[in-house]
């Protein structure tokens, strides 16, 4: 009997490797071959997985104008040693096409540093610009102009920035300015920012009469809501300078007739789905199409000289649009009844009422606030009103009250809690959650995730991004369509626009 599975077992195995040996090699990436483009419009979404994108359009009843594009792709976005991303490791795949570990920005395995398509286009003569609705100097800009080994060397990646020669940075702000954090500070990069002729605004009316031929500019919004990054789009308000109008006001100042490079990334899209808030996420998804919309403009009048390349880096949360409680049926409507983010009902709201009330608060006190801000009713018959909480759902916002005063907040120990929050404040995640099924959707993590994302394209050698393709060769198809050779190219140590934070 043995003998005679054994048999069968080697049959099984000479067809498979005939199967295989006789099966075509992987096709190459196809790239563009004709009339390179003078216009480079690259879009990361945060964050931005198929799910994030499809909740937008379903809340909204509309097609997102990525969506739209005639070129649609699938990417994947594994990390050279860990199967599910992070920002630095994608960011730097997109930027350099080369693969590389968690955490390195510019660099590849062996830290040597890589060269960036925006870098390309600035030794080809271009305009180049950087906007983000983080920090600057997060991971997925800094990919474009750094070579360090950590995304944490943010005092080195903000000397990166100076030294990089870019013409416009516009979004959030720099996290260390001084190099507290640093282990051999460079001084203090707001200094050699402007050493390196950057001019440097917050102001709205200031940033609004900004013309052509000014010179280079670093603009960031005046209210960083957190970690020096812009309001969530559901919290900014109309001082603010929306992602929209730091891509618009950067192809009005990058114009030329020689040539720019855009890269504009949609930071919060991440950061509200690691807190699993859908509304927050699908709200900075839709400013982020808006971007878009500013460059789609521009392809208008220059249908013939510009590439419109729009991506994710990778999803976050686990997203998923269909809840066990509301089994087939969907309710995106509903979330329109949330009017704040997390980030702002946390740090502002219950903030206040924290101080207001201190240890003598109760859950009573809190369940406007919650009704209020999130629609979420304590009262009423849930077969007549959605809104209405059930009684078990009632008791996880009561519990997350009481672990919040009994001090089981951000990065707690306990395991359970760590599963229930996420190491974010237990009552904005236990109100977003409830309101997310009740929508219809649900949620598998705080991290990314390892499913493919959609990337789309509009404009010169757009075709060439159909397909389903590695994020190394979104760089590599974005570097044919700049006419430039579609190959890894390496920073000698002198080139690298910051030695020592290659080397530290």
């Amino acid at each position: 009997m043995r003998a005679s599975i054994q048999r069968k077992i080697w049959a099984l195995t000479a067809f498979l490797a005939l199967v295989l040996a006789a099966a075509p090699a992987p096709a190459a990436t196809a790239l563009h071959q004709g009339q390179p483009a003078k216009y480079v419009f690259f879009f990361i979404g945060d964050g931005l997985g198929i799910p994030q994108k499809a909740a937008a359009q379903a809340y909204t009843g509309k097609q997102l104008v990525m969506d739209g594009f005639p070129a649609q792709g699938i990417t994947t976005t594994h990390a050279a040693d860990r199967y599910i991303t992070g920002s630095a490791a994608s960011a730097t795949a997109l930027a350099s096409g080369i693969k590389t570990n968690i955490n390195y920005i510019g660099v590849d395995p062996q830290f040597k540093p890589v060269k960036t398509v925006a870098e390309m286009a600035r030794d080809k003569g271009w305009k180049v610009g950087i906007v983000s609705s983080v920090s600057i100097d997060h991971a997925t800009p800094a990919a474009f102009y750094a070579h360090v080994k950590t995304r944490k060397m943010l005092h080195e990646i903000d000397h990166s920035l100076a030294k990089s020669g870019f013409d416009f940075f516009g979004g959030g702000g720099i996290m260390d300015p001084e190099g507290k954090k640093s282990k051999e500070p460079l001084g203090d990069v707001r200094v050699a920012i402007k050493q390196a002729g950057y001019r440097v605004l917050t102001q709205k009316d200031e940033f609004t009469a900004l013309k052509p031929g000014g010179g280079k500019v670093f603009a960031y919004n005046e209210w960083l809501q957190n970690d020096g990054a812009l309001p969530y789009a559901l919290d900014s308000r109309k001082e603010d300078i929306s992602l929209a109008e730091f891509t618009a006001k950067a192809i009005e100042l990058l114009g030329n007739d020689r040539g720019f490079f855009l890269m504009v990334e949609g930071g919060k899209i991440d950061w509200a789905c690691h807190a699993n808030d859908a509304t927050a996420s699908i709200h900075d998804t839709l400013a982020f199409d808006a971007a878009v919309t500013e460059a789609v403009e521009f392809y208008q009048k220059h249908p013939q000289e510009t590439l419109i390349l729009v991506t994710g880096d990778h999803e976050c949360g686990g997203l998923t649009l269909g809840h066990a409680g509301t089994q087939y049926q969907s309710y995106y409507d509903i979330l329109g009844k949330q009017n704040i983010s997390f980030r702002k009902f946390t740090d502002e709201v219950f903030k206040e009422f924290k101080e207001k009330n201190g240890g003598k608060a109760d859950f009573a006190q809190v369940k406007p606030l919650i009704t209020d801000h999130f629609g979420l009713k304590f009262e009423g018959d849930p077969k007549q009103d959605q809104m209405v909480l059930l009684p078990f759902q009632a008791a996880i916002l009561e519990k997350a009250f009481s672990d919040i005063m009994a001090g089981k907040t951000e990065k707690s120990d306990n395991p359970e809690t760590a599963l229930l929050y996420g190491g974010y404040e237990p009552l904005a995640v236990a109100i977003t959650h409830l309101l997310n099924n009740k929508a219809g959707l649900g949620w598998t993590s705080y991290s990314h995730t390892g499913v493919p994302v959609a990337t789309s394209a509009l404009g010169v050698g757009a075709v060439t991004f159909n397909g389903y393709y590695d994020n190394t060769d979104v760089a590599k198809k974005v570097m044919a369509v700049m006419g430039l050779p579609a190959e890894v190219q390496y920073l000698s140590q002198e080139e690298a626009p910051l030695k020592l934070a290659v080397n530290n």
